[in-house]
């Protein structure tokens, strides 16, 4: 199969939102046209389109590049149906913002940590199994509290801090999985807080401290943002990290733990950054526009 190529950067996305106008603006500025399109409505025609695609609005053209904003939730099938798509396009030659490969990895909170501690990063232990029996042991002997979280989570929602020899929820409460990790940090405090590392490409963008009365720190569960300062430290940690997911872009999370260590926590490979935007002058949209027309004038020529 072989198809043309346009000129027209999609952006998957399931509500022209804030973050979507912003970045369809930026992408045009760098001079391509935009279509924005949800996943849901897109598929595959084999043997009956040039590229094998259902892609409403290019018809047999292939798009310049893909750029990944959100996913909607559905059925197993319909989410394996979805990367389907994005890893068609990959192997189609086409530059896919963040891929299939990377956005899987980070939603699989088990993988993100998997592959951050096979790359040799500091990130809390972390625990992932079914057998609800053994995880209550490990809490039970645990010399500190652990974070629950929902394998498939976002913006703090779910997350339970458990303390040792607390009883876990059952299996139907936390979708048949127990994700468990380490509490970093303070036991208590006046005010708790991370860090929000935003890297596109090689190099960190911006970067934000996240300050909240809760241990929760999320912007979306009231935590306040400010620019943070410039860290070698962290912004080395948030580049690694990024590179062992296979991510063009992420937002990366990070704790400084009691003896002043960061400890990597969460890669986010479809970030939102309207909380990080207020904080800093950096245009976000615009950057993460010029890093794609920069990839693409780079690429070879298929």
């Amino acid at each position: 199969m072989s198809a043309l190529r346009s000129d027209t950067v999609v952006i998957f996305t399931e509500d022209a939102d804030w973050h979507t106008r912003r970045l369809k603006a930026a992408i045009e500025h760098e001079g391509f046209d935009v279509l924005v399109l949800s996943l849901n409505d897109c598929g595959f025609a084999i043997g009956e389109t040039a590229h094998g695609l259902v892609l409403p609005g290019l018809g047999d053209r292939l798009p310049a590049a893909a750029f990944v904003r959100l996913i909607a939730k559905g059925s197993t099938e319909q989410i394996t149906a979805r990367l389907g798509l994005l890893h068609a396009l990959r192997e189609s030659g086409v530059k896919v913002m963040n891929d299939a490969r990377a956005i899987e990895r980070c939603v699989d909170k088990s993988m993100t940590s998997f592959l951050m501690a096979k790359a040799g990063l500091p990130t809390p232990r972390s625990f992932v199994r079914e057998d609800r029996a053994a995880m209550q042991a490990l809490v039970d002997e645990a010399p500190g509290d652990m974070v629950l979280k929902p394998l498939f989570g976002a913006q703090g929602k779910g997350i339970r801090r458990i303390a040792p020899r607390e009883a876990l929820p059952e299996p139907e409460k936390v979708g048949g999985i127990y994700y468990l990790q380490d509490f970093v940090g303070a036991p208590t405090a006046p005010s708790y807080q991370d860090w929000r590392v935003f890297v596109i490409g090689d190099r960190v963008a911006a970067a934000m401290i996240r300050r909240s009365p809760r241990w929760i720190t999320n912007i979306h569960q009231g935590a306040v943002g400010e620019a943070a300062p410039f860290d070698a430290r962290a912004h080395e940690l948030a580049i690694r990290a990024t590179a062992a997911v296979g991510a063009d872009y992420a937002g990366v999370d990070l704790i400084e733990a009691a003896d002043g260590t960061f400890q990597l926590l969460e890669v986010n490979s479809m970030p939102a950054w309207k909380g990080l935007q207020k904080t800093i002058d950096i245009d976000i949209a615009g950057a993460l526009a010029g890093h794609l027309a920069a990839t693409l004038a780079t690429a070879p020529a298929t």
